[in-house]
């Protein structure tokens, strides 16, 4: 049997761990909302500082030695053996990269991050090339500490998805790519939808009180959560009690901040439902970033895009912008928020050539990470492969390969999980759809609670327990299975454009 007081011990050291880790966390998120614009090059300094204080901390001896002695005997439960286990397989990845590394990255990263922000400004991508060269290379050497099978970037998927691959992506997007685009050639041969509406002025603090009031309505909870505006929309956490969203907001196009609100909020119910209890442990952490991103797009699509969720909402709306919309009917509306057209921005993208953007970004950075290319000729190789996806000409740098704030934060094999968590999404409001046959009523009297509530008992409450493919065959009974996306593809689209 186990001494109760030995997991004990893990669990306090965990937790201990953590709290470095989001204190770091914080200023990070201070750094890209409120920070003055000298504090920079210090802030990047006292993040590198905290993450190699987490590092050395969960890669000591002393802590391996704990985990080996916790695996050897009897005596925890369920949850516990598998907090166990998966702290051992993070050790083990964490013990592959030497704390040294750890904070030449971090500083890379903090220097990256305002190289692009200044480059945005600019919009010259060449002010970001260097730092960004810097980020590539300490990539490379992070796959070979790490290792793998068959392509380098495997290595840097698996950070984010474990166990997804170069092998399984690739052949899931030669199936998804010739399907969507069938549907596309079907949409171009119809009358295109009219959402010129969107495009209108719209007060950027009506839109700001709008945003907080939508994710009201999804029930983000705002004593657990707030905010702010970004230069790039995102979600981070310091606990499921504190998790802060962000947005941007363009005065000419009410998309924007509807979208990233929407979309955002859905990752921050995901972070305020994982176990409060399990803070610092593997089983208070979300699954993965596939999972992760199905909650995102599960809300932003499937219910924010959605018919229904607006016959409710809209007259919210029409109250805060009765100028702009009152003469617009909600079913033009629907339509004009679903409109299906190649784009620049991936982030303001429909749903169907939303995928491509992610197949540029896939393959731009399998590419710099095997070194067919360098940073130097990513807006050759970006604005080519926008021409050859989506038939767009890319006008400048900062629409295009400066737009997404990923690489700058060193987020390479992270883009694959937007289409796959699309994917996931559509298969899990599916089976949502199926065992609650009345979900399209609720929505239409303004209740996302069942919703919110079968993905609270189906997702968010088992953490990390499962991996992404065990999640999705608990949750709907079956792999997860591309069908699912085309068939809803087809049908909302069919009707959109009549088909």
């Amino acid at each position: 049997m186990i001494s109760a007081n030995l997991y004990q011990t893990y669990k306090q050291t965990l937790q201990k761990i953590a709290d470095v880790k989001y204190a770091s966390a914080v200023l990070q998120w201070d750094q890209e909302t409120y920070i003055p614009a000298k504090g920079g090059e210090i802030r990047g300094r006292q993040i590198a500082t905290l993450s190699e204080i987490a590092h050395e901390q969960f890669t000591s001896e002393k802590f391996g030695s704990l985990l080996q002695e916790l695996l050897s005997k009897d005596g925890l439960s369920a949850d516990e053996k598998r907090n166990v286990e998966l702290s051992w397989y993070d050790y083990n990845k964490s013990k592959q990269l030497p704390s040294d590394f750890v904070r030449r990255m971090s500083e890379a990263v903090n220097k990256s991050f305002y190289a692009w922000i200044e480059a945005r400004k600019q919009n010259k991508f060449a002010v970001f090339q260097d730092p960004l060269h810097e980020i590539i290379e300490l990539k490379k050497q992070e796959t070979d500490l790490l290792g793998y099978d068959k392509h380098p970037y495997d290595a840097l998927m698996n950070d984010y998805d474990r166990g997804l691959n170069t092998t399984t992506t690739d052949a899931l997007f030669a199936s998804l790519k010739p399907r969507l685009a069938e549907v596309l050639q079907k949409i171009k041969n119809k009358p295109q939808v009219d959402d010129h509406f969107l495009h209108q002025h719209f007060d950027k603090d009506q839109q700001w009180k709008m945003g907080v009031e939508m994710l009201r309505l999804m029930h983000f909870n705002f004593e657990a959560g707030r905010q702010d505006i970004s230069e790039h929309p995102f979600t981070t956490n310091f606990s499921s009690q504190d998790v802060r969203v962000t947005t941007r907001i363009d005065e000419n196009d009410f998309s924007n901040m509807l979208w990233s609100c929407i979309h955002e909020g859905g990752h921050a119910l995901y972070e305020q439902g994982l176990p409060a209890a399990q803070y610092g442990l593997p089983l208070g952490e979300y699954c993965s970033l596939s999972i992760h991103e199905s909650q995102s797009r599960l809300w932003e699509n499937c219910v924010g895009r959605g018919l229904h969720f607006w016959k409710h909402n809209y007259k919210l709306l029409q109250e805060y912008f009765p100028q702009q919309l009152q003469p617009i009917s909600v079913e033009r509306f629907y339509k004009g928020i679903n409109k299906v057209t190649s784009s620049l921005i991936r982030t303001e993208a429909d749903e169907l050539t939303y995928h491509f953007h992610v197949m540029i970004r896939y393959e731009i950075e399998k590419q710099l990470i095997e070194g067919s290319i360098a940073s130097k000729d990513i807006p050759a190789r970006w604005n080519e492969l926008y021409k050859q996806y989506l038939g767009v000409t890319v006008p400048d740098d900062k629409t295009g390969c400066l737009q997404d704030v990923h690489w700058s934060h060193g987020s390479f094999g992270y883009f694959a999980t937007y289409s796959i968590g699309s994917l996931y999404a559509t298969q899990l409001y599916a089976t949502i759809s199926k065992q609650h046959v009345s979900i399209e009523t609720a929505l239409e009297e303004g209740n996302n609670r069942p919703v919110l509530e079968w993905l609270q008992q189906h997702i968010y409450q088992y953490g990390r327990y499962y991996n992404s493919g065990e999640l999705c065959r608990k949750a709907t009974g079956q792999e997860l299975n591309s069908d699912f996306f085309i068939n809803y593809v087809n049908d909302k689209f069919s009707a959109i454009y009549e088909i």
